[in-house]
């Protein structure tokens, strides 16, 4: 790829459940990168009547969906959140769409000279890291912290604890990726942590 087309920056953003993801998501939105949500994409591939819609209610039967005909998410975590098997095949149908639209995503910001950041809560674990991104920040928090978010969410902590097994740890997370974003304090202490992360991938890119 040319360095002209390298002027903008693209950041993959992962990291563990309910660690702030979505907090440096808008923190970087605020600095002027579009963003991208690989969990919007999904619900939007999985719309009532598409390919991956069909391919899952195949598989998981209609008893996951509502009563207006469409996927009901709670329902179909529950199920996957229970049964490894099953939450493998749901990856296996509905990560190979999401990842070939993020892709398209990326060249897009890439034409368009535009920075982006997309937010990947399994980005290594469906094997999204080998996308063409400029660096992989981790956001990362405390076993403590979590649980008192996710209670706050109104999910108990054995629900809780299901949650953060069925991904990959995240000490692992934190070691695969370029950068880790600490969200262990306040918000403006979040943000001074994302200027700095993204200051320094500028940096070494």
């Amino acid at each position: 790829m040319s360095d002209i087309e390298r002027n903008a920056i693209v950041i993959g953003v992962t990291g563990g459940v309910a660690c702030g993801k979505s907090e440096v998501g808008r923190i970087l939105e605020s600095m002027g990168y579009r963003a991208c949500d690989a969990d919007h994409v999904a619900h939007t591939l999985m719309a009532k009547d598409t390919v991956v819609f069909n391919e899952i209610v195949e598989f998981f039967g209609k008893g996951i969906l509502s009563e207006d005909g469409e996927i009901y998410r709670p329902a179909l975590g529950t199920i996957i959140f229970e049964d490894p098997e099953k939450r493998e095949r749901l990856n296996a149908l509905v990560h190979p769409t999401v990842k070939r639209a993020i892709e398209r995503w990326i060249l897009e910001r890439r034409a368009q000279r535009e920075n982006g950041a997309v937010q990947i809560p399994l980005l290594f674990e469906s094997g999204m890291n080998d996308l063409d991104f400029d660096g992989i920040v981790c956001v990362s928090a405390s076993d403590a912290l979590v649980l008192e978010r996710l209670k706050k969410r109104g999910i108990d902590n054995e629900a809780a604890t299901k949650r953060i097994r069925s991904q990959m740890p995240l000490t692992e997370k934190e070691r695969l990726s370029d950068c880790v974003i600490s969200n262990l304090g306040s918000w403006q202490e979040l943000e001074e942590a994302t200027r700095q992360a993204v200051k320094r991938l500028s940096i070494e890119r």
